[in-house]
């Protein structure tokens, strides 16, 4: 019954987010830069939630061209398949967008680090930027001092497991319902218990490329208490023991199948379509999602933390918001900020652009999820969120270390000679 009511009330989202310009209440007042000189701008957003669904938002450029018709805002809508290939082809042919919705990792670590972006240093001045949480604040900025991106929304990721196949193995044991957690011990008797009711992937390390690598990172980091860099961002620590026993746990237990071949995405859609009994990358916005994908899905998707060993789960943060690229145009740089400041210092605008992405703000406001079922059960794991590391230097060279060393480990390669080859930041 919670999965038919869950699927009911996600999809009523839908609607009320398709339609929502008729029921959130005029903008706030806010910084009047209605003087704003003629600009036509591009924003290229990732599938943050339904940042990634038009119609969403066409609904939010609604109300911003409203109050800014002299600027126009053209939107490309990317995927995490071939995303980065695109923007990256579009700087290299000197046509970068003038927005883009990413995270920390792409707009600080990597396209600010290059020197790409603009210092949004004076949109960190206003009332509402002071009001931002401690943590998404420094993720945002780069150890130059500037600050590459603008944040409207976070995240905890977690996993999910297939609750009916749990309950028919009688694995629910070895799960906390209450508060989302296990041990890495319980984890492995839950896995125990599922091959031996006859489910043969119960799991799949997924490797293909770096799609849902927080996912990975999550679940090796924490079986044993390891981590990805050193507290101070300056140092990758994947071959630590901790990671190392994680690895050999996970490729030696029976039922977990590391999968060079797979995708997140396809780990997502195994694991819907019930052949595998969880799932290690999800967060609320997939649930949204492949409830929509999948109308079919009769289980209960129950979230999980990632199994610990005896410490509470550090799960991976997700920031996401605005960037933009510096295309040697002041008109457009202005343009944008003007965007900017209209979704994050107006509540309504800010209210709607969150909601939009099915996370949570990154600032202290009013419960913009109240009577939301499915989100209030995903705010469980806001306080398990760990370090964000993935600004640490020659970030973008780890990702990729990462899904290369899982597929080396599933294709027989030695763990010890796996972890070796990652990138030493200077």
């Amino acid at each position: 019954m919670k999965k038919v009511l869950a699927s009911i009330c996600l999809l009523l989202s839908a609607v009320l987010l398709s339609s929502c310009s008729g029921s959130i209440p005029s903008i706030e007042p806010g910084n009047d830069d209605s003087q704003q000189e003629d600009a036509e701008l591009t924003l290229w957003t990732f599938p943050v939630g339904n940042w990634g669904n038009p119609t969403a938002v066409s609904n939010i450029l609604t109300g911003f061209h409203k109050k800014y018709p002299d600027i126009r805002i053209s939107v490309e809508y990317l995927n995490y398949e071939n995303g980065d290939e695109k923007i990256n082809q579009a700087i290299s042919d000197g046509n970068a967008p003038d927005l883009v919705l990413e995270g920390p990792e792409r707009l600080v670590a990597n396209w600010g680090e290059n020197g790409l972006m603009v210092d949004l240093s004076d949109l960190w001045e206003s009332e509402k930027a002071g009001e931002i949480y401690d943590n998404v604040r420094v993720a945002c900025q780069h150890r130059d001092g500037a600050y590459y991106e603008f944040p409207i929304c976070m995240t905890a990721h977690c996993m999910a497991i297939n609750y009916n196949m749990f309950q028919e193995a009688g694995a629910l044991q070895y799960i906390d319902e209450e508060t989302h957690t296990w041990t890495t011990e319980n984890f492995i008797k839950a896995v125990q218990a599922l091959t031996a009711h006859g489910q043969k992937d119960v799991g799949f390390v997924y490797c293909k490329n770096q799609s849902g690598d927080q996912g990975t990172r999550a679940l090796v980091n924490n079986l044993y208490g390891g981590s990805f860099t050193d507290n101070t961002h300056t140092l990758y620590t994947i071959d630590s023991e901790e990671n190392k026993k994680a690895l050999k746990l996970l490729y030696d237990l029976d039922g977990i199948t590391f999968a060079p071949s797979l995708s997140a995405m396809d780990a997502i859609d195994l694991f819907c379509k019930k052949e595998s009994a969880m799932c290690f990358c999800w967060n609320a916005s997939m649930e949204t999602q492949q409830t929509i994908n999948h109308p079919d899905l009769d289980f209960e998707v129950f979230p999980m933390a990632f199994p610990t060993d005896g410490e509470s789960p550090k799960l991976e943060g997700g920031i996401w918001g605005f960037g933009i690229f510096d295309n040697d145009n002041d008109e457009k740089i202005d343009a944008a900020k003007t965007f900017i400041r209209y979704i994050t210092e107006n509540d309504t605008p800010y209210t709607r652009a969150v909601r939009t992405a099915f996370y949570w703000p990154v600032r202290d406001i009013d419960n913009i999820y109240e009577n939301d079922m499915l989100m209030t059960e995903y705010s469980i794991f806001t306080p398990y969120m760990g370090d964000y590391y993935q600004i640490t230097p020659e970030w973008t060279d780890a990702r990729t270390a990462w899904w290369q060393m899982l597929s080396d480990i599933g294709t027989g390669t030695d763990i010890t000679e796996a972890v070796k080859d990652f990138p030493s930041p200077d």
